[in-house]
């Protein structure tokens, strides 16, 4: 099930380019988003409060009854290292995340004050990994013990949300396992007892749930549980046929055919690359063969993720990700046990890839998610990012979905508007509008994509109508990228829709969101900038039009965190002839 129609245009093979790749380049695409996007229907909001009410019912409970396990079959690898700094923190006696605090002794899980996300990483039990990689079975498994029995105390009986949502109970399932010596290594057996037993009523639980959860990553996490539990629980024959079966049937929905996550989003990305790397895990513990529809996933999986690395080996700044840094990239890669190259060109998913000598170019090039597959989807359709070898030069802010100390709602909501992005910006809207509630709502529905590979270099042009509708233009956005990466060329072109009644004179502004350290000095003609990397090369801008002026931003990074950057902002117009504003960034040293 895809969240886009793709019309593909003829294409021809890449001519070009200094990075030789295995993926043909299309050069022709149209993306369009569907148009009854909305979000839940109250229908479907109504069908799933019905079925959470249900798991307080005696029938549901009846359900989850069954034999007792007496132990694991046995205990995966994670392979994925943890957060040391977060491990040391648990040891110190408080939960660290994304700079909030909890203290252990104090932690409560019947009311529990945390925002979600933080809610979410206790009840996962996702911080099992990061104990374990700064404390060892001796050191963590007192903590460890004490704050599952917490737990237990609550949740073991009745399910509920957040605890036993579907992809916090199939993340549970597999941090269980993976680090059963943390938790099951005490000499009382009833508690060893109880943890078993709610390993196996979860396992009955997502059983009866997997296929209600939201479409994308939260469902993947909980087949992958289904699965995991199969092999690792006495008598699973007949649940490993289902959840390999339901898994598949997961990927199918969840993934483009070019590897891509429906939801767009990188950290859903690098999560489902991580999940499938666990599951994969189990099946070599068991001495299992891996299905092959798990090993052509993540075949297609970690190129997609690959084709967002900058020369730093970190990540983009994309629909609500920081930049994810290149260690946890490098962890979950090796993990997935896939060596690829960058993806190029992932058309479904909605990226593209320009390289050329040393200079990375990345481009969003589609509509934005469906509004129920994306938490905080963005509204950045054309907008770039542009690295220097391990130095960054153009950036979007970034962060969105990454809420905690340093990121309050408000900042978050504007991190996703399209000023937040580096691109065009018609009269101070949203190519895509943002709603009240958190979802995406009208704008962008259609988007046109040209795409040539050349000796002299690499050619892109694409189009949206997200302020066709509003305003009566088109914004056509056009690169160049030179051989040797020290050139690369843009126009801006805003023309009126056809089919419309004639548009009105409208400000424009060009946003171009500077990485940190990177320090910008404008030219006395106010048309350009000279852009200093620190420790790093020269880059000259210029524009042809407008009124170039320098201005504070920010850039999240991959915690949450923000810092503090500029931003190069034309100020032209939008003429109901039409009109182009042309720039330039050129390597001089």
């Amino acid at each position: 099930m895809s969240d886009r129609r793709r019309i593909p245009r003829p294409s021809i093979p890449d001519s070009g380019g200094s990075e030789p790749a295995d993926d043909e380049i299309e050069q022709g695409k149209r993306l369009i988003r569907v148009a009854d996007d909305k979000g839940l229907s109250l229908a479907e909001r109504i069908a799933n409060r019905f079925y959470l009410m249900s798991w307080k019912t005696p029938i549901h409970g009846r359900r989850l009854k069954g034999k007792y396990p007496l132990k694991l079959l046995a205990v995966p690898d994670d392979e994925i290292p943890g957060d040391p700094k977060a491990g040391q923190a648990i040891r110190a006696g408080y939960f660290l995340f994304r700079g909030l605090k909890q203290p252990v002794g104090t932690l409560t899980f019947e009311r529990m004050t945390m925002i979600p996300a933080f809610a979410d990483y206790l009840h996962s039990f996702a911080w099992l990994r990061d104990l374990a990689s700064a404390a060892t079975r001796e050191q963590g498994a007192p903590i460890a013990e004490a704050v599952l029995r917490k737990w237990l105390e609550v949740h073991s009986d009745t399910p509920s949300e957040p605890a036993w949502r579907a992809d916090n109970a199939g993340w549970r399932l597999l941090f269980w396992s993976a680090h059963a010596p943390f938790i099951l290594s005490s000499s009382d057996l009833v508690y060893r007892s109880l943890v078993l037993n709610c390993i196996a009523r979860t396992a009955r639980h997502l059983d009866r749930g997997a296929d209600k959860a939201p479409l994308g990553l939260p469902r993947l996490v909980a087949w992958g549980g289904i699965v995991a539990a199969s092999m690792l629980l006495p008598g699973g024959a007949a649940r490993k046929i289902f959840g390999e079966a339901g898994l598949k049937r997961a990927l199918e929905n969840a993934v483009h055919g070019d590897g891509g996550i429906v939801s767009r989003s990188p950290v859903d990305q690098l999560e489902a690359i991580m999940l499938l790397a666990m599951v994969r895990a189990v099946y070599d513990v068991r001495r299992e063969q891996v299905p092959p529809f798990i090993t052509e996933a993540l075949g297609r999986m970690v190129p997609a993720l690959l084709g967002l690395s900058h020369g730093d080996g970190g990540l983009g700044s994309w629909q609500g990700a920081g930049a994810i840094d290149p260690a946890t990239i490098e962890a979950v890669v090796r993990a997935s046990r896939v060596r690829a190259r960058p993806l190029r060109q992932a058309s479904d998913w909605g990226y593209q890839r320009l390289v050329a000598g040393a200079t990375i170019v990345q481009v969003d090039a589609a509509p934005p998610p469906v509004a129920r597959l994306a938490d905080a989807g963005c509204a950045s359709t054309t907008a770039i990012e542009i690295s220097d070898g391990p130095q960054r030069l153009i950036v979007n802010c970034g962060g969105a979905a990454l809420s905690g100390a340093w990121m309050p709602d408000g900042l978050a909501q504007a991190l996703r508007t399209t000023a937040a992005h580096s691109t065009l910006v018609l009269d101070d809207s949203n190519s895509t509008a943002l709603l009240p509630d958190g979802t995406l709502g009208r704008g962008v529905t259609e988007v046109e994509l040209h795409r040539q590979e050349q000796e002299s270099g690499s050619r892109i042009e694409i189009s949206h109508d997200g302020y066709v509708r509003r305003m009566g233009y088109v914004h056509r956005r056009l690169l160049l990228v030179s051989s040797d990466g020290k050139e690369i060329r843009g126009e801006d072109m805003l023309t009126p829709a056809s089919r419309r009644r004639k548009p009105a004179k409208l400000p424009a502004q060009l946003r171009f969101h500077l990485a940190p350290g990177v320090e910008p000095t404008a030219t006395a003609d106010g048309m350009g900038a000279l852009l200093r990397i620190d420790l790093g090369a020269i880059w000259q801008f210029r524009a042809n039009m407008g009124k170039l002026t320098i201005e504070e931003s920010l850039w999240v990074d991959s915690e949450g965190r923000p810092h503090e950057s500029r931003q190069l902002v034309i100020t032209a117009e939008a003429l109901p002839g039409g009109s182009t504003v042309g720039w330039l960034f050129k390597r001089v040293g």
